[in-house]
């Protein structure tokens, strides 16, 4: 930025400022960050009036206070070589900057637990142990993946960050004014914690559910009558639907609105890591790993579930785990179904429960899989979601034990 472009952009920001534009604070905190003032040839009144401007449009929340912190030090430091010097104002600018640093060190203070002196107490994590036989992909990739993930989806740009900082009693309706744009799913603290602070489970292949066996992805393709308190297994031979069990055929037109058609693609996932899971030796592991994962797919009513062979072992008196959806899941036309792993269930083998007694690294824990159950959203006719895309997550959740839930006392009241 030349001199000349940068006296014409200070005279736009105050112009923006006389008149209460919501945009000036943004726009102001952009140009006083981005550029040294000094070099640009503003005389130290302008940039002193700048920075006391901004300082004044800030959001009154203390997470804010930061930056206007600094824009009152800098104006403070620029006092003396202004003609404004005087002790009233020195006076008045300095209480200020200390009422603004006392109200920044509450806010700290409440934010951040206080921690007692010397090294943290020894105690022992919650133990999650895991059994999988995508060891790589799901503990290592897949975490990697969906990181990378949510931070390009939900990325906030310069001017939205900016943005943050900012509010105006005065709003006007400027839909298409980039500088006060800031209400942005990737600015909610609560919103991007429930999906970078959870463990997610993806697929390396595209996964498809459709209506129809219209245009099935190439790896493979399975075939239920699913509805609710019932489904069944089916092949596709010479025309017919067929039981998945015998050669009976079925009278069920191709049409039929009960029909689910779950169809994968090859791997897509250029770093899958050790697969231990058995596969078909006739086709290459990029065709034959997504036709092992159809091969253990199953239904529950109207949902598919998609076996991931992952097993986790916990201590269900002290945590439990929240299984469900992800959280954009819906994006792509499913929704997930939701559980709560409290405790071994009584649905597995013999061998499970005898390795439970047995092993001592056991003792105490429970045991479940955490399996992906799906179901196309009303009106969905089909849905299919991309390689690598966080389908399931699963939240480690304080068992119910240990929480109770009290109404605090009035103020008064004992």
């Amino acid at each position: 930025m030349t001199p000349e472009e940068a006296r014409v952009r200070y005279n736009y920001l105050l112009t923006l400022c006389i008149r209460r534009e919501e945009s000036f604070g943004p726009l102001a905190l952009t140009f006083i960050k981005d550029h040294d003032l000094d070099r640009l040839g503003l005389t130290p009144e302008e940039q002193f009036n700048l920075l006391m401007a901004t300082s004044d449009v800030f959001a009154a929340e203390p997470k804010r206070y930061t930056h206007k912190l600094e824009c009152l030090q800098r104006a403070s430091r620029l006092l003396d070589r202004t003609h404004y010097a005087n002790p009233e104002l020195a006076q008045q600018l300095n209480f200020e900057i200390q009422k603004t640093s006392a109200e920044l060190d509450i806010y700290t203070e409440a934010f951040k637990s206080a921690r007692p002196p010397g090294p943290p107490p020894a105690s022992e994590p919650c133990r999650l142990l895991v059994e999988t036989d995508l060891p790589d992909y799901f503990m290592n990739i897949a975490q990697k993946r969906a990181a990378a993930y949510y931070q390009h989806k939900f990325k906030l740009s310069k001017e939205a960050k900016v943005a943050q900082h900012f509010t105006s009693t005065a709003r006007k309706f400027e839909p298409d004014n980039p500088a006060v744009q800031k209400e942005f799913a990737g600015a909610c603290a609560p919103f991007m914690a429930v999906r970078t602070a959870a463990f997610h489970l993806m697929l390396p292949f595209d996964l498809k559910i459709s209506r129809t066996p219209d245009d099935p992805l190439e790896a493979g393709m399975r075939i239920w009558y699913a509805t609710m308190g019932y489904s069944f297994p089916l092949r596709y031979e010479l025309g017919k639907l067929c039981s998945y069990y015998d050669d009976q055929v079925l009278d069920i037109p191709m049409d039929d609105p009960n029909l689910l058609f779950v169809s994968a693609s090859p791997v897509k996932e250029a770093e899958v890591g050790r697969v231990e899971r058995p596969v078909p030796n006739d086709v290459p592991l990029e065709i034959g790993l997504p036709r092992a994962f159809l091969d253990g797919t199953n239904s529950l009513g109207p949902f598919i579930q998609v076996g991931c062979n992952f097993k986790v072992w916990f201590d269900p008196g002290s945590v439990n785990l929240l299984i469900q959806g992800a959280p954009d899941l819906h994006e792509y036309g499913l929704q997930g179904g939701a559980g709560l792993l409290t405790r071994t269930y009584a649905t597995e083998k013999i061998h499970a429960y005898a390795q439970a007694v047995s092993e001592p690294w056991a003792e105490g824990l429970s045991f479940n899989f955490v399996n992906m159950h799906l179901q196309l959203l009303p009106g969905r006719r089909e849905a299919l979601v991309p390689f690598n895309t966080p389908i399931f997550s699963v939240y480690p959740v304080l068992a119910r034990p240990h929480v109770r839930f009290e109404l605090r006392a009035a103020k008064g009241e004992k």
